[in-house]
């Protein structure tokens, strides 16, 4: 078979390989259209009605069974090796589901999408904000994405910038963590990227997303049952590792109430 061969201007032009970022970053208006016009977002009213939903957790943390005495473990069947389970996404994702009403069954491809997340692109750094039992489970910081989505919320911060502005201008609130504060005062301080969807509201554009998720009946059973559950496990001292004290700090910084209405 004949090698093939090719000239040599063309052989050093197939060197040069962009950076994957730079090489969409003329379709980011496209991608940010879609994402505006699928994303899922709760409605502010179930925001302010309970902003924390899974204040005894974070990323990275141990996942204890129900009583709170027993942490659960993984065996990895090639090796035998049992390890401590971590909390990945589970909790925030099921607070998100609950909180945006949404039906069983489950829809399938559709994942959680952290505001204020992470933002190392060499994932070399500890999520530092997801570690925070204050902002993991905060519903005003996650949206829920179709799943071939994801990949763009996460990697490009002209995406991030454009949900983190929607989600100030939407729920009136920015993260506290002290590692975005720059980012926070220019939001605040009225800052528009741009290529910002004329969907999702300004200052002086007091829109609605198209994908915020009503205020139903159904919405407040699962905050009244949220708030059930966190009574029970801070008055049940029989619960060993739950975290009493932290959830209560939790509780404190967002002025949660946990009388049902």
């Amino acid at each position: 078979m004949p090698e093939l061969t090719a000239p040599t201007a063309d052989i050093e032009a197939a060197r040069i390989v962009p950076d994957g970022n730079d090489a969409i970053r003329g379709d980011i208006p496209g991608i940010v259209e879609i994402i505006a016009r699928t994303a899922l977002w709760v409605h502010p009213r179930t925001f302010r009605s309970l902003p924390v939903w899974c204040p005894w957790t974070a990323r990275g943390r141990p996942v204890y069974d129900a009583t709170w005495t027993q942490r659960y473990t993984n065996t990895r069947r090639t090796t035998g090796q049992t390890i401590e389970k971590a909390e990945a996404n589970i909790q925030a994702a099921a607070a998100l589901i609950a909180a945006l009403g949404v039906p069983n069954p489950k829809p399938k491809n559709w994942t959680v999408c952290h505001i204020w997340g992470y933002d190392d692109t060499t994932f070399a750094s500890a999520g530092s904000i997801v570690q925070d039992p204050r902002y993991y489970s905060c519903i005003a910081n996650m949206v829920w994405l179709p799943t071939p989505l994801k990949g763009f919320t996460d990697a490009l911060p002209e995406i991030k910038i454009m949900l983190r502005t929607c989600a100030f201008h939407l729920y009136d609130w920015a993260c506290e963590h002290d590692s975005v504060k720059k980012e926070v005062a220019t939001i605040r301080a009225g800052y528009i990227p741009d290529g910002y969807p004329a969907s999702w509201p300004t200052d002086g554009r007091p829109v609605t997303p198209t994908g915020v998720m009503p205020f139903t009946k159904q919405v407040q059973q699962q905050i009244d049952r949220r708030k059930q559950r966190l009574r029970d496990c801070l008055n049940n001292q029989a619960l060993t590792h739950f975290p009493r004290d932290e959830v209560e700090e939790v509780l404190r910084f967002w002025n949660v109430n946990l009388l049902v209405p």
